[in-house]
């Protein structure tokens, strides 16, 4: 999701420094690169050694430390991030903040900075209280920094009130939020389906099919991206699932995948049926590995998951494919009428650069009212985008 992103997190010396470690960590599941500066003072409470192992990249303290190699280092740090990140933000850095005082390694990069700035204050609740501080935010507010406030609750002092700093995981969503400003689907859950089924036929040999969900997961990424839940619903794939992709059901039959999207769609507002479910499943699978010279099988259909969910989504949005390879819109319609879709999305897997396996497709998308929307070819994770477009249209 942040792939190729560089964050500068900013920790200064505050019993919130722990929670700080955190922060490294679930921006680094969401593959961004993260380089900490620390003040002298945070490292009484946690050792850089610490943030090095977490972000696997050395950790700045001291300005006049050896180089290895020449740079001056607060400069190209500060060109390089996209972001930076205070957290924990103590009295004292904004208040240098404020008055631009430059006098250790954090505050000199933050001054070469010209990208967003995000401060995460963490004190005493008379600190924050203060007329001095709340003047200092009011001026960095201002100038464009971009602040998320802390929470009430017990501190390190034992008072409680407000000054604990924002929990992590908020943090890392502002942090989304900012470098992502699209959040059309925030407070939205959307189910999910990718990849292939299997159905065994006998204890080694099963009927499957090309797709590798590759379309499946690019949707998930997009809708968390955009703000949004995610319930990934998967069947066989080839590609790697992110770290922050956590709500996953692993199935293996489309028996399985239609027991699991029957389960979990009614508490979803969007149900995006991207897998590619075996059609038919053997009628009497074996238990061993068969021998035989010939064999016959016999099969059965298997449940029609797109056309079960459209009896019953009431008010959701439901997607479904429609991988062909003649008629591709005439068969697109009838099924989007037939499943009770509002939209479908074509694909013809005969052309070059489309279908199954591939990072690219060609798409048409089509509406239960008959309009269609044809693109050329693109990468999946646009096409995600496009389809997520046309839901936010619905």
């Amino acid at each position: 999701m942040l792939s190729n992103v560089n964050i500068v997190l900013g920790v200064s010396g505050g019993i919130a420094c722990y929670k700080a470690c955190e922060i490294v960590s679930r921006l680094r599941k969401f593959g961004a690169g993260v380089d900490v500066i620390m003040t002298k003072n945070a490292t009484e409470f946690v050792q850089p050694l610490t943030f090095e192992s977490l972000s696997s990249r050395p950790v700045t303290v001291d300005m006049f430390a050896p180089k290895k190699t020449f740079e001056v280092e607060h400069v190209s740090l500060a060109k390089k991030a996209e972001l930076c990140v205070i957290a924990p933000a103590t009295a004292d850095v904004i208040a240098k903040l404020a008055e631009g005082i430059a006098d250790d390694m954090l505050t000199t990069t933050i001054l070469a900075m010209k990208c967003p700035i995000l401060i995460a204050p963490a004190m005493n609740t008379n600190m924050y209280e203060n007329p001095i501080t709340q003047q200092n935010i009011a001026e960095l507010k201002k100038r464009g920094f971009i602040f998320i406030n802390p929470i009430s609750g017990r501190l390190a002092c034992g008072d409680t009130g407000v000054g604990k700093m924002a929990e992590p995981i908020d943090i890392v969503a502002k942090v989304l939020e900012v470098l992502i400003p699209k959040q059309d689907f925030k407070g939205k859950k959307v189910l999910i389906t990718a990849g292939a089924t299997r159905e065994p036929i006998d204890g080694v040999r099963f009927i499957t099919n090309k797709s590798s969900g590759k379309m499946g997961l690019e949707i998930a990424k997009a809708v968390i991206k955009r703000g949004g839940e995610v319930v990934l619903v998967k069947g066989l794939t080839s590609v790697t699932i992110p770290q922050y992709i956590t709500n996953i059901i692993n199935v293996e039959t489309t028996q399985q995948m239609y027991e699991a999207v029957m389960n979990a769609y009614k508490d979803c507002d969007v149900i995006i049926k991207a897998a590619a479910p075996s059609d038919y499943k053997v009628k009497n699978k074996f238990d061993n590995k068969i021998k035989d010279e010939e064999l016959t099988l016999s099969l059965v259909k298997n449940p029609d998951i797109a056309k079960e969910v459209g009896k019953v989504k009431g008010d959701r949005k439901l997607v479904i494919f429609c991988a062909e390879t003649t008629d591709l819109l005439e068969n697109a319609l009838k099924k989007i009428k037939s499943k009770n879709a509002d939209l479908v999305v074509a694909n013809d897997v005969t052309m070059q650069g489309a279908g199954f396996d591939v990072d690219t497709n060609i798409v048409t998308i089509c509406t239960k009212e008959g309009k269609t929307f044809a693109y050329d070819k693109m990468l999946k994770s646009e096409v995600a985008n496009v389809i997520l477009d046309k839901i936010s249209e619905l």
